[in-house]
Parts: C-alpha cells; structure tokens; sequence
C-alpha cells in the first residue's frame, strides 16, 4: 500500500543516514544561500532556497516540479527554484517517476534528444523550453560541459591565459560520454563528472543520475561522434546569430568564470570561431530539425514537443491495467511459497479481515502474522550444514544459513510494518526504503524516495509489503533493486495478503523471485483493492482509515 509524502516525511527523518547514496551537489549561490542541485533525473518541487541558519519546510499544496539536470554550475546560471527536499543525506522528491518498463518487467528505451549548436547559442535554453512543454514527469538533461577531460600541467598553464581550445573534440572525454549514454539509455544509475571551469578540474564530487522516459543530450559537439549519434531519436541544431553568441559568451565568461575583456576575445577570435566553422556548423546536415533564434522560437518549440509527444504515445502503456486483466486461470507459479493453511494462520486472517476489529487488536494480530512470514522468507535462503556440540557432549547435525548478507527493503508504507519482525529475527540487519505512491488521475504507481545500501548489490534482499493487488507497485520495487544490480535469484518478496493477478503478474515479470505470502484472494475490484482482502492495511495499522471507507 501507499502513503502521502506528508505522512511519512516525519518517520523518514529518523532513519539512518549510513544506507544513503548522495543524490545532490550543493552550490553556494551567496547571502548564505545554497542551492542543491538534484542528482537524478526525478523532478523536483518549485521552492525557494533557504538560508543556513533557519531552513523552513515547505508549506501548502505541492508544486510544479522543475526537471533535475547535469547541467554545469559553471555554464548555466543556478535556478533556486530546482532544489530538493531532504534531511540527513537523504533525498525526498514530491512527484514520482511513473513505469519504466512494460509488463513483462523489461525496460522501455527512452526517448533521446540530442541538442547540438555553438558555444552560447542557447542549446541549454532551448532544452528548458521543450522539457516545460512536453508536461512528462520524468526528464533526465544532461550537458557535455560535464564530460571535459581532466588537464594537465601544461594544459592548466595554457587554459590560464585563455590559450587551450575547449570548443575542439580532443577536450572532450568521448569514451566516458559513450558509457554514460548507454547507461543511461538502459535505466541504469550513472555518476557523472562536475567539472570546475574556474579552476579547470573535475571536482571530487559526482552527480548521480538514472535513466528516464526522455534523455535530452545537449552541447557544442553532440553530432561530432558516430556512436553518440547512433544513439539519438531526434537530432536538434540551435542555429543563432554569431554576434548574439558572442555578446552571451562575454557576459558569462566575465561575471561567471572570472575572465577579463580581453582574454575572451582573444579565445573566441583564435579558437572558439574556428573550432565553430571546422568541428560545429558541418554536423548541422546531421540534424532533424534546425531551431533558427533558439528559445525564443516558439513554433520550432512546439513542433518538436508534437513529434516527442507522438514518439511517446508509440512506446505508452497502462501498466496497472494491463496486470489486471491478464493471468485469468493460470496455474500457480512455483516462486509462490504460501504459508500452510494451519488454524492458527486461518484465525489471525479471520482478526485482521475482519471489519470490526479495534486498531489495537488489528496491530496485535497483524504483528503475529508478520513473524510467522518473515520467518518462512528466511527458511527459503539457502542452508548449509553443520555440526555443533551439545551441553551434554554430544554431536548434533544442524543447518546454519550459507550467507551472512541479508538486508529487508520496505515498501512505503506499509511495508514499513514488517520492518520490526524482520529485525528481531535477524540481528543488525540493514533495512532499506522505497517509496511508491499511485497517482490519482492515471491510477499508476509512481517512484517518489529510495534509501538502499550502497553495496545492496552483494545481498540476499527481502522486499516487504503488506498487500499485494495488481503487483504494479511490488514490480517496480523490484525493478529498481534489479537498476541497483541485485541478481533477481537474490529477491524474496513477502507479503500478508496477495491477489491471485498479482501473484501470476509478478512470477511472469521476475521468475527467479520467490513470493512468499500467508493467504492468497482469488479477485481484486474496480479501485485495485483485494477482494475479499482486508482493506487498507496501512490506514488501519497507523490509525488514518477514514470513517465511512467500509460503506
């Protein structure tokens, strides 16, 4: 089940910090201002940056995401409105990334746009147009300032007085491009170089970045390599006045890299124009489309928003929907491990089904329950045997588990409530979190927050939910952990309750992951609820069930 950002925010800020990826870069952007730059293609809230001393959380109705970028600090101005939520190295967004993969769990290869043009002809302008018009909730722009080779000594001199070529190919590292490309292209998590135009280096830190439904790849020499260009669905060149260009460049140069007058003409007369002539304008017979004036050409704009648009709708679906009506009459999977049917399992269900019971009981009940899952999930890790000497001297031949890797992903928020169980039983586990929320207008699941251990890959991993109706929000769960390189053998999913669509939606998608549950129902309704089920597991575990949901 789901919950709002709101109910939960207050719970993730008691987590531990240790299991974060960093997932932003700050900039300071003056009168103790400082603007988090979102390091993965998630969008984020429309807000005001907040001073150091008195950071004030963000009040009434959610606001329009700005699209997360990697674009440089240094070439494009900071925009305080693109900052995200977070508290303790932890990364909160306040719209979800919708699915990313069909219903067979395979990825859909997004849509990529390559933007290409001269230096300060308005390509990344131009990005920020499209993105606002297309309204897709899921954007990753990524700039190739990011990908300039590291210099060294004599490089460093030479870029000092204005005399080392960054508008030729050579000062790109196009291997590392390629690479993030690909991934990228493949929904895999990518970290991507910051590189420092004051001081000419790369800095320590990197920008974490995931794939999207729609990549835009925008700089001076995105044409410039076969392979990259393979790689793109639309090729876009931003054609603009050289005079228009040089007065930008004069005006970033000096106010944003420290550069005087004379050295920026001097590097625009000797390489910036030449480079422009010999390595820039000859791709633009590589491109679909040519945007004369840059943002300000509005109808260029909308026409390529129409054609991505269209591009999308060819690679669409309604996941959720589509799990619901397939499966009818199939045979049970054999990744489904079901508790038996004992008395004792079929008398707790009869607590927590029915309506009438108090929360305290429900609770009570649930907490049982969970145990007797949880233990069940752990008996399917492989075993090892062993022999060990009893008190009385004598031999016992035993079992001891073959890993000592496990770690429990809950999927918020009610898989947040077998999150004890599973700690009791194992000591010092690692516990991870994943957030999936179902938008109300397109009735699909919706990636929102994750905090997962960096070596997460090298676990048995346990994913938790306490009801499981269609699946769509347990396959993404699973997605993301196979994004994160865990092998798909590695994956247990535990659940109270499951649908018989949901059980079979899974199986086919992630044959290698074993289901564990304690009761399966054979339908779910029209609103995607169990049926007979046990209504909202969440709202009746934490007490926010509204009064008349049973009428």
């Amino acid at each position: 089940m789901t919950a709002t950002c709101s109910e939960i925010s207050h719970k993730l800020s008691d987590d531990r910090s240790d299991l974060t990826e960093p997932l932003y870069v700050e900039t300071n952007l003056g009168n103790n201002e400082v603007f988090c730059c979102p390091a993965s293609p998630t969008t984020v809230p429309a807000r005001t940056p907040q001073t150091l001393e008195s950071p004030a959380p963000r009040t009434g109705p959610p606001r329009r995401r700005q699209r997360t970028t990697s674009v440089n600090n240094q070439t494009t101005t900071a925009n305080p409105s693109e900052c995200v939520i977070r508290s303790n190295n932890r990364t909160i967004y306040t719209a979800g990334r919708p699915p990313w993969y069909n219903c067979a769990g395979q990825q859909v290869e997004p849509f990529v746009i390559g933007i290409c043009g001269g230096s300060a002809s308005g390509k990344t302008t131009v990005a920020q147009k499209i993105i606002e018009s297309l309204d897709v909730p899921w954007v990753t722009l990524l700039s190739m300032d990011c990908f300039y080779k590291v210099l060294n000594e004599k490089q460093h001199e030479q870029s000092l007085i204005n005399e080392y070529n960054f508008d030729h190919p050579d000062a790109f590292d196009m291997d590392l491009l390629l690479e993030v490309l690909l991934k990228l292209k493949e929904g895999r998590k990518v970290e991507v170089p910051v590189y420092n135009f004051i001081t000419h280096s790369r800095e320590t830190n990197t920008k974490t970045m995931y794939g999207a439904n729609v990549i835009i790849f925008e700089g001076i020499l995105v044409f410039h390599s076969p392979e990259i260009l393979k790689l793109l669905d639309m090729k876009i060149f931003v054609d603009t006045d050289p005079d228009i260009r040089l007065a930008r460049r004069l005006k970033r140069d000096i106010s944003q890299r420290g550069r005087d007058l004379n050295g920026v003409l001097k590097q625009y007369l000797n390489m910036v124009k030449p480079s422009y002539a010999n390595y820039i304008a000859p791709t633009m017979a590589h491109a679909d489309i040519i945007v004369p004036r840059g943002g300000e050409n509005k109808v260029a704009i909308h026409l390529i928003v129409q054609h991505v648009h269209t591009q999308l709708q060819l690679r669409g679906f309604k996941l959720r929907e589509a799990l619901a009506n397939s499966y009818n009459d199939q045979p049970r999977p054999e990744s489904l491990h079901l508790l038996p049917a004992t008395p004792q399992i079929k008398g707790l269900h009869t607590f927590i089904r029915c309506k009438n019971t108090s929360r305290d009981e429900f609770i009570f009940y649930s907490k049982r329950l969970i145990r007797l899952v949880i233990e069940y999930a752990l008996s399917l890790f492989p075993f090892k045997a062993t022999t060990v000497e009893t008190p009385q001297g004598v031999l016992y031949e035993g079992k001891r588990m073959a890993t000592s890797k496990i770690c429990g992903v809950s999927i918020l928020r009610a898989g947040e409530t077998m999150e004890q169980a599973i700690c009791d039983v194992c000591k010092d586990i690692r516990i991870g979190k994943i957030l999936i929320q179902t938008n109300k207008e397109t009735e699909e699941p919706e990636l929102y927050y994750l905090r997962l251990p960096k070596d997460i890959r090298e676990y048995k991993v346990i994913l938790m939910d306490a009801t499981v109706a269609t699946g769509a929000a347990a396959m993404m769960a699973i997605r993301v952990l196979l994004d994160h390189d865990v092998k798909e053998e590695n994956i247990i999913l535990a659940s109270l309750l499951m649908a018989e669509i949901g059980v079979h939606s899974i199986a086919y998608a992630f044959p290698k992951v074993k289901i564990v549950t304690s009761a399966i129902d054979p339908e779910i309704n029209d609103r995607f609820y169990v049926i007979p089920g046990i209504g909202n597991f969440g709202d009746r575990y934490f007490g926010t069930e509204p009064s008349d949901i049973f009428n």
